[in-house]
């Protein structure tokens, strides 16, 4: 049985159903509460090609592709459970939308992690916070990538990514496992975040952090490597995402840092908000050209890609007062603990040509900040997120376009009764604006218990979905996707 808040209370008023008192009357009021725990429940299985039911409005003409998503899905078992949600196996799930009409399909990355743990029973490999079990057999940071974190398109080939090692391919038609990328021999099971940056003609960069040190990675459009270069940082922080402009790469270092030998490894950061922010600032075209900017002190998981304006660089971020959701929330909520923490707020950084540096942050609470794919590292002037999450609403339930013109957000919030996944933008066909297009993504309805696939206008997010498709089976919380257009 999956622990949460509403079994908890639904037990509990349940004794004092004998008794009108006020705490009776709460209880039974958070008696209709949604069921939180949904949304970090097992899966049991690959989920077979579906047709999902139109439920709401029609499918807009020109919208045809895949929407992919990947999170952990699978976290409990009988010899031994994640300690974690950041460490269950991840499920690559594929929306296909077409003539009309959607498909779900869902498949677990066949890792030997998740090999090693059906055959034990046990959930034994370690992870970003769970600890080893002495029956991991370890060879290589692979053995223990869950590759639950995000996906993206190297050439024809669709990549469930992890940060501690290697991309891991997948047929995007069938999501057939094939087997780890090896971008050069010596390099085998290096660190590769789940966060690339993807330049509008597709070339990669990214990151493998290692302490101090980190690896640059750049590689064509079709996942060729093109160049791997080392390079030291100005300290040893936890960084989960990066982002670039289309001449410059930009890490910001938060001051929760690796202060520690200890596993698991959300035990080995510190918070000095002493230190405050460093923003290391790279040219693409020589590594060695590089400035750092201090901002004050935030935590974050997750940056929107930065663009030039003029001689100064900006770049949005979800900034969160300090990162204990990382080292205790994420467990708390796999566990079915209520939150108690403020939610991150939408924040927008400054990078000034005379060296100084701003951080103005709003009042939207947000997460998972994106943008017009093909506008990756260039001007532009909309960011796409899911907001309103409170500390008693411990998952968004809405999706926000914020005009950084104005300083406006408008949102559409689905309800208390859904948790809502990053939203991913298609565009219209024959459009060249960011505003031209929609936002494609899931909702778990946690009411119904089902998963719904939502397409809302960019240009009238507030209005709600213009359509919106239902599967028979309910999907836990993912983490990140893309679209690929057909």
């Amino acid at each position: 049985m999956i622990p949460s808040r509403r079994s908890f209370l639904m037990g509990a008023a349940a004794l004092s159903a004998a008794v009108v008192t006020p705490d009776a009357v709460r209880a039974a009021q958070a008696m209709s509460a949604p069921d939180w725990g949904l949304a970090t429940a097992d899966v049991e299985a690959d989920i077979a090609p579906r047709a999902m039911r139109l439920v709401a409005g029609r499918a807009p003409d020109g919208l045809s592709g895949d929407l992919f998503r990947n999170g952990p899905a699978k976290f409990r078992r009988p010899g031994r459970s994640a300690g974690h949600w950041f460490d269950g196996d991840g499920l690559v799930r594929r929306f296909r939308i077409g003539g009309g009409e959607a498909q779900l399909s869902a498949r677990f990355v066949d890792t030997p992690k998740r090999r090693q743990e059906e055959r034990l029973g046990a959930m034994v490999m370690p992870g970003f916070g769970t600890t080893s079990d002495p029956r991991a057999e370890i060879g290589s940071p692979d053995d223990a990538s869950a590759a639950n974190t995000s996906v993206i398109m190297a050439g024809d080939r669709l990549w469930a990514l992890w940060e501690a090692g290697s991309p891991m391919a997948m047929d995007p038609e069938t999501l057939a496992t094939e087997g780890f990328v090896t971008l050069r021999p010596d390099l085998r099971a290096m660190p590769f975040l789940a966060h690339p940056r993807i330049e509008p003609d597709g070339r990669i960069w990214n990151l493998g952090m290692s302490g101090q040190r980190a690896i640059v990675w750049r590689l064509a459009a079709s996942g060729d490597l093109e160049a791997a270069e080392v390079i030291d940082l100005p300290r040893a922080s936890y960084v989960h995402d990066f982002t670039a402009t289309d001449r410059h790469l930009v890490i910001v270092l938060q001051p929760w840092v690796h202060a520690r030998q200890t596993f698991p490894l959300s035990q080995a950061f510190e918070w000095r908000p002493q230190d405050g922010t460093q923003v290391l600032v790279i040219d693409k075209a020589d590594l060695s050209r590089r400035r750092v900017f201090d901002l004050p002190a935030f935590g974050f998981f997750h940056l929107g890609d930065a663009w030039s304006d003029g001689a100064d660089i900006r770049f949005d971020v979800c900034a969160h007062a300090d990162m204990s959701f990382a080292a205790r929330g994420a467990t708390e909520v796999l566990d079915g603990v209520p939150l108690t923490g403020q939610p991150a707020h939408l924040a927008l950084a400054t990078l000034r040509a005379d060296g100084s540096a701003e951080l103005q942050t709003t009042a939207v609470s947000a997460e998972f900040p994106k943008s017009d794919p093909r506008r990756a590292g260039l001007r532009r002037h909309l960011s796409f997120h899911v907001t309103g999450e409170t500390p008693e609403t411990p998952f968004a339930q809405a999706i926000g376009v914020t005009d950084w013109r104005t300083g406006q957000t408008r949102a559409f919030d689905f309800g208390r009764g859904h948790v809502v996944d990053e939203p991913i933008f298609a565009p219209k066909p024959g459009s060249a604006s960011e505003a031209d297009g929609w936002l494609v993504g899931p909702s778990l309805n946690l009411r119904d218990r089902v998963t719904e696939l939502h397409v809302l206008d960019v240009a009238r997010i507030e209005e709600g979905p213009v359509a919106t498709w239902r599967a028979d089976v309910a999907l836990p919380a993912a983490f990140h996707g893309m679209w690929r257009q057909t």
